[in-house]
């Protein structure tokens, strides 16, 4: 076992910084700091400063007041390679990598080897060195592979070897298993604790409580762009770190365990499998008023699943009832007309509209119900946006500003007001708290209990098994397309152990 390195002293130190874009604060003399051999957790609500702060560590932009100090001596970083050098690596939650090239060219982008008479690069080298950082994470992909034939989790591990080719003292992970299955993530926290235990700092930014709580030796919360607080492991725990985040104190909800046989069933799927293999035969009910959770591994089928039944995927067999009656959905739009709207996982590319207004993308399902003789009536769809903006508590300057411009929790809530702008009766949620904050998070789970007590069936597919717990008085489980089980929580030892060993193909009594 390597020996674990710690150091009281702090390696990095940023002291009083503040920054300001145009005239508007965001960080307002923020005190951060690190140690050699820890993990350090970065957090707070989205907007709360925590990417601007290690930007400016990382050199990306200056701060307009503040110092910074790595071992002692002060940082002056004009730009991400003079962090480099330094020792500080940025592993953004955006991927950054160049799709044309291959593995081994982005990881040594910048620092490509060379033959020592030619000068050319020394591609074998590359590959090599290439093959010795991705080894530490996962040795499945090849170094000649191009990047745009990865998976998005493919690429993010692409990334982070990218950053571990440095010598780093400080190593910052934003987000870093937002992409990740639960296998590419064990793998992840199996490496950011050797990089610990070899004296690396790691300032670790994520929503997921789970995994600070697994993690982090010290967190730090920032609200509004101000220092609101600091935690050490033992003394902190996810109510107090919500508390930091949002100023207040947050009830946690908790699922209703119960069976509620007595109501009747609003969807029902027999036999459902899609033409390419990755469904199969999958027989499922959900009651009215229920919410149902829907888990399984990446790659088990739970958004294909619900893509067939929201009519965007063919399929190639099974029914579909509707409070008892079959119906073709054979289109989005043939779903929604017979009341099922769907929230897709990636928001952004899937679900939202980034250049129109938010009032636009909230209303637009309305736009045929709201038009007489071919003309919109836009005196009605204003009037869904401002009552839209007031049930959802939507954060922003006006009905007209961009959704580009909102943050993730607010982009969401845009989703669910359109949703639900033609009152559906079934609701499936792909991944709907998916890069959102934890106040955020809060509020679309209070929706979504809100939601199902009007009546509504709710499906909620999640990565998150806690999240799952949270919610869901039922949880199916997929495994390879198929219907692993249906535990309820009324009757069955419903835990993250069971859930996840039928996710892996084993029956839940596997794990006694």
């Amino acid at each position: 076992m390597t020996e674990r390195v710690e150091s009281a002293a702090p390696v990095l130190v940023m002291r009083g910084i503040t920054k300001q874009f145009g005239g508007v604060t965001v960080l307002r003399g923020v005190d951060f700091n690190v140690r050699a051999g820890e993990v350090h957790a970065l957090m707070g609500e989205n907007g709360a400063g925590k990417s601007t702060l290690m930007k400016i560590l990382g050199g990306v932009f200056p701060a307009t007041d503040g110092t910074i100090s790595l071992a002692g001596r002060p940082l002056i970083a004009r730009g991400p390679s003079d962090a480099l050098r330094a020792g500080v690596a940025l592993i953004h939650q955006e991927i950054s990598l160049v799709p044309t090239l291959s593995v081994a060219e982005n990881i040594l982008l910048g620092a490509e080897p060379r033959h020592r008479v030619r000068r050319s690069i020394d591609r074998e080298r590359m590959r090599e060195e290439a093959r010795r950082l991705l080894a530490a994470l996962d040795d499945r992909i090849s170094p000649d592979a191009a990047v745009s034939d990865l998976s998005l989790a493919e690429q993010q591990v692409v990334e982070i070897a990218r950053a571990l080719r440095h010598e780093n003292r400080i190593l910052v992970m934003d987000e870093p298993t937002a992409a990740l299955s639960e296998r590419e993530a064990e793998r992840l926290f199996a490496l950011i604790r050797r990089l610990r235990d070899q004296g690396v700092g790691i300032v670790y930014i994520s929503h997921r409580m789970p995994e600070v709580e697994r993690l982090a030796d010290r967190v730090t919360v920032l609200r509004d762009g101000e220092h609101a607080g600091e935690l050490s492991r033992g003394g902190f725990d996810r109510i107090r770190i919500v508390a930091l985040m949002v100023g207040r104190a947050v009830p946690e909800l908790a699922a209703e365990h119960r069976s509620a046989a007595e109501r009747p069933a609003r969807l029902e799927v027999q036999a459902l499998s899609d033409t390419v293999g990755r469904v199969h035969g999958v027989d499922l009910m959900v009651e009215a008023g229920e919410i149902l959770g829907l888990a399984g591994l990446m790659g088990a089928g739970r958004s294909e699943l619900a893509r067939l039944i929201a009519g965007i995927d063919p399929r190639s067999a099974g029914r579909i009832r509707l409070d008892g009656e079959e119906v073709s959905l054979d289109s989005p739009r043939a779903a929604f007309a017979a009341g099922v709207a769907y929230l897709p996982e990636d928001r952004k590319s899937q679900g939202l509209f980034l250049q129109r207004s938010a009032g636009e993308n909230m209303t637009m399902t309305l736009a045929g119900p709201s038009s007489r003789g071919g003309v919109l009536r836009p005196t009605l769809l204003r009037d869904y946006g401002r009552r839209a903006v007031a049930a959802f508590g939507i954060r922003l300057t006006g009905l007209e500003q961009e959704a580009r411009l909102l943050s993730g929790g607010n982009q969401q809530k845009l989703l669910f007001a359109r949703a639900l702008a033609l009152e559906p009766r079934v609701l499936l949620l792909d991944e709907p708290t998916r890069g959102v904050d934890v106040g955020a998070k809060q509020e679309i789970y209070r929706k979504i209990t809100e939601i199902a007590a009007s009546g509504v069936a709710v499906v909620v597919i999640s990565s998150e098994l806690p999240e799952l717990l949270l919610l869901c008085p039922r949880i199916a489980v997929l495994h390879e397309g198929r219907l692993a089980g249906v535990l309820d929580r009324a009757k069955d030892d419903v835990t993250q152990e069971t859930l996840m060993a039928l996710a892996t193909g084993h029956p839940p009594d596997a794990l006694s």
